[in-house]
């Protein structure tokens, strides 16, 4: 602020001195007149040309935010659709479909120690008797089940998160839920044989899911007790997202 004031001062006394001296002197205090009005003309557009462009790209970023949003939700339809659409072409008799999801958003850790229990706001027509579906990214995530009346969502390397699935191609059956690094699907048929780099996608057959839904892909097959199991690593890890989908109506 000082500096202004001395500047100012400095120009007034210049311009004083001027008018009653030579022309030399008048000059020099135009010239300097102009400069310092130049300086600030180019301050000045800086600082607007940065506050406008500043607020260009809020907008576009809420733009873009908005438009992934509506990408992230036509993703998620389109691979259950293309899926039921096959089956169509099976069945004539296919009755309508028309599965629904629901975004909510994260509230907060059901327990600090816990990351794979959150709980979610924003689900108004949550059903405590009910087990949903949970959709990341276009990605199976998890399943979202009643925790003192409220929804909490169970993310799906979590060994509480069970939902059924198919394996590859042959749509192998089977039971996925978490081992707490990845997933395991169980109760795999003996006489059935799922290989290593099969995807591995919802069935719909539990009314948690529509099928469809992609889960992630087979690294490793093993037998045990009667049936096989396999390691699958998730498309998708949730560590801490701030929305997600839930499934609200199968089919």
């Amino acid at each position: 602020m000082k500096t202004k004031i001395l500047l100012f001062l400095l120009l007034i006394l210049l311009t004083s001195f001027s008018l009653y001296k030579n022309s030399s002197v008048s000059k020099i205090a135009i010239s300097i007149n102009n400069n310092v009005l130049g300086v600030y003309t180019d301050v000045a557009n800086s600082i607007s040309n940065f506050i406008n462009e500043h607020f260009k790209q809020a907008s576009e970023i809420r733009n873009l935010r908005i438009q992934n949003a509506e990408l992230e939700h036509a993703a998620t339809l389109l691979s259950t659709f293309a899926n039921e659409l096959n089956q169509i072409l099976i069945d004539k008799s296919s009755a309508i479909y028309e599965p629904k999801i629901k975004l909510v958003k994260s509230l907060g850790y059901a327990n600090i120690s816990d990351y794979n229990k959150i709980f979610i706001t924003g689900f108004d027509d949550y059903n405590a008797s009910k087990i949903y579906g949970l959709i990341y990214q276009g990605k199976s995530a998890g399943i979202v089940i009643s925790k003192n009346q409220k929804p909490m969502a169970i993310l799906q390397t979590d060994p509480k998160s069970i939902f059924s699935v198919h394996i590859g191609n042959d749509k192998i059956p089977g039971v996925a839920h978490g081992n707490k690094q990845a997933i395991i699907v169980k109760y795999i048929p003996q006489w059935l044989s799922p290989k290593i780099g099969d995807e591995v996608f919802t069935s719909g057959l539990d009314g948690i899911f529509f099928s469809g839904v992609l889960v992630g892909k087979v690294t490793n097959v093993y037998d045990e007790n009667g049936y096989q199991s396999a390691i699958v690593e998730p498309f998708v890890r949730v560590n801490s997202p701030s929305y997600l989908y839930v499934v609200i109506k199968e089919k």
